[in-house]
């Protein structure tokens, strides 16, 4: 369950990963046989790539049909048990990418956030203990009913209850990302017009007519300049930190002098 991403590439992805996984399965099934565990490893070296943690699944289905293989399961040859991976590999990799780095993540970070905002090191222990407890079980559990359904578990995963339950788990994770968006990103423009007998608070003209607007075009100026523009996050950090060094620093030279 732990082994889909150690060696990726560009030509194979997950594939020597998920070879890797197979190799305690093929040593224990083909013992006496190495030819036949040479072949396993072989088959299962071709092009393979899902969202790994929920992908564990596969790897449970795969272990049991190949042991039904080795009992002399002969239908069970090359081609059916490569294409069941690959006819696999989509809606896992679907439900899994929307439920874990799409639902799970942000959740367990907005919990260890709120638990830090008073610098608290609970918020990142919260978060280590309880992601990796979440992802170790849940990968258990899945390799092994993977292992009890077998080539029955395409079922579950292929269709249009499989579609809809990817659709409904990719439109949670956006909610639970604009909730976390909009409870820990803060910008505001603190600029006050004194007119003498009128005052104008710019910043509250715009919480009256759209709360949290500057906070969302942030978001949706960095999803840009990430997911568009190929900025990687480090820059994105490292620019707003000048943006908001430079904010500060003009803040506090304009109440100075003025």
């Amino acid at each position: 369950m732990m082994h889909n991403l150690t060696a990726m590439s560009f030509e194979f992805l997950e594939a020597l990963g998920f070879a890797y996984s197979m190799q305690p399965i093929a040593d224990k099934l083909y013992k006496e046989q190495p030819d036949e565990r040479k072949a396993l490893l072989q088959r299962h070296a071709i092009f393979y790539n899902t969202e790994p943690q929920l992908g564990a699944l596969i790897n449970g289905i795969v272990c049991g049909l190949e042991e039904q293989r080795a009992l002399g399961q002969q239908e069970l040859d090359d081609e059916f048990i490569n294409s069941l991976k690959v006819g696999l590999m989509g809606p896992v990799a679907g439900i899994g990418d929307s439920m874990i780095p799409g639902m799970l993540i942000p959740i367990l970070l907005s919990i260890g956030m709120g638990l830090s905002a008073n610098g608290s090191v609970l918020g990142p222990i919260f978060y280590i203990l309880t992601y990796n407890l979440i992802i170790l079980a849940g990968s258990k559990f899945l390799f092994f009913k993977g292992y009890e359904l077998g080539a029955e578990s395409v079922d579950l995963f292929v269709g249009k209850k499989a579609q809809k339950i990817t659709q409904a788990f990719a439109v949670l994770g956006v909610i639970v990302i604009g909730g976390v968006a909009a409870s820990y990103v803060n910008l505001s423009l603190p600029v006050v017009l004194d007119f003498g007998e009128a005052v104008i608070d710019v910043q509250k003209i715009l919480d009256g007519i759209f709360p949290k607007l500057l906070p969302l075009m942030l978001v949706i100026v960095s999803w840009i300049f990430m997911s568009k523009k190929g900025v990687s996050p480090l820059k994105m950090i490292a620019s707003y930190f000048v943006l908001a060094f430079g904010g500060v620093g003009i803040s506090y030279l304009i109440q100075l002098f003025f």
